[in-house]
């Protein structure tokens, strides 16, 4: 079994963006239908993590998220495991190879 999608729902959509660009996800601005603006990054294994703002539902609250990035999209993070704070207090782990 994989995880093929997971959804952050925020109040800081701009800011989550910007941290979750900043690791090195390639976040894509969506829209279906009616709905509200959100952004996308399509994993390596072909999940799918997306940013919602917390428009119809209440923020995502605490979460341990575990990410892997190739050194080139990590940002100025050197190779090894470093736990990171997202804007809305959740918890990133990510491991630069």
């Amino acid at each position: 079994m994989i995880i093929d999608l997971a959804v952050i729902y925020t109040d800081r959509l701009d800011a989550c963006r910007d941290f979750y660009a900043g690791v090195g996800l390639d976040l894509v601005a969506e829209r279906h239908g009616g709905g509200p603006e959100h952004y996308a990054a399509t994993l390596a294994d072909g999940g799918v993590l997306e940013l919602y703002p917390a428009v119809r539902r209440p923020p995502t609250g605490y979460l341990r998220l575990g990410l892997t990035a190739p050194p080139h999209a990590a940002g100025a993070l050197p190779p090894g495991r470093h736990t990171l704070t997202d804007p809305d207090g959740r918890t990133v782990v990510l491991t630069v190879a």
